[in-house]
């Protein structure tokens, strides 16, 4: 590690979002840096078309590597983490959404916010990039680009439901606090390195949704705080990577992972209710969601090619 200044090394995965990926890259190239050194790490996942960076982002502290397949959000992040940590031991990890643009003191604000030493991840405020809002035909035109997508996060019991605070609301400063939060979204979320070493990598039965509240957990059960920085701020194009909310990618990753995280952490009397929720989705849910239902009983976790 860094004897004083110190290296965090972010990770991206591109997989089919070469734009994306490189209005990220532009942003990235603009942060304020006083206090650590950066290196960048895109993991072009299985791409169908190779992704290349122009000249002008060029740069000694970036690098690409390729997989022959795609591997997903879990095995992405694990092959930037892994390689990034032999090629640069870096003290801290961010892993980072291509479908992100940043601010210039994100950065800078994440790791002031994650000293401490029961502080074991950091995770920004993440506002709608403009025009990828939800409901975006619902809010005045000023208000366009300043719609929360992330004020930490909330794991509902009860209800089963791990969800994002402040979501779809104008932001006017209402979680402005630096606040524990339940769980960090891997969207844009800063990790100790010593965390990865004693929690580990990410699930990869997951392979996409899910993964990060799953690490959370984990990492509490550890002993560390999940950090929310409202100081830090990034812009969401909001599933710009998967297809989309509502897609069938998203609904089924979504429908089968909730089974495979509540299973794994609820109650027994919330795991009682998931029971419920499953036999009603084999029986008056659609396709997609009955397949999700099916694949999780029979543990057929990770990718699943017919989605």
């Amino acid at each position: 590690m860094a004897d004083s200044v110190p290296l965090i090394s972010i990770i991206i995965v591109n997989y089919d979002t070469s734009d994306l990926t490189l209005d990220c890259l532009k942003s990235l190239s603009k942060i304020y840096h006083p206090d650590f050194e950066f290196n960048v790490v895109v993991v072009d996942n299985g791409s169908q078309k190779e992704f290349k960076l122009p000249v002008k982002l060029r740069k000694d502290n970036l690098e690409i590597i390729r997989t022959d397949n795609n591997i997903g959000f879990t095995g992405g992040n694990n092959l930037g983490i892994t390689y990034a940590a032999k090629q640069y031991n870096p003290d801290y990890f961010l892993l980072l959404n291509s479908d992100t643009t940043v601010t210039p003191s994100f950065l800078h604000e994440l790791l002031l916010s994650i000293q401490g030493d029961d502080r074991g991840i950091a995770v920004s405020k993440i506002l709608f990039e403009k025009g990828y809002e939800f409901y975006a035909k619902n809010y005045d035109k000023d208000h366009l680009g300043n719609v929360i997508w992330f004020a930490g996060g909330t794991i509902d019991w009860p209800y089963l439901r791990a969800f994002h605070r402040g979501v779809d609301e104008v932001d006017r400063g209402q979680f402005d606090h630096l606040v524990d939060t339940d769980f960090a979204t891997g969207c844009c979320m800063l990790i100790k390195r010593e965390v990865i070493e004693e929690v580990g990598l990410l699930d990869k039965k997951y392979f996409l949704y899910l993964e990060d509240v799953d690490y959370s957990i984990r990492a509490k059960r550890k002993g560390y705080k999940i950090i929310f920085s409202p100081k830090s701020v990034i812009y969401h194009k909001n599933a710009g990577s998967s297809g989309g909310a509502g897609s069938k990618l998203h609904g089924y990753y979504q429908t089968r992972n909730r089974a495979l995280f509540f299973f794994r952490y609820a109650k027994i009397r919330y795991k009682i209710t998931l029971v419920k929720l499953m036999i009603n989705q084999l029986m008056t849910g659609d396709e997609i969601q009955r397949q999700a239902v099916i694949d999780s009983i029979l543990g057929r976790y990770g990718k699943q090619p017919f989605i």
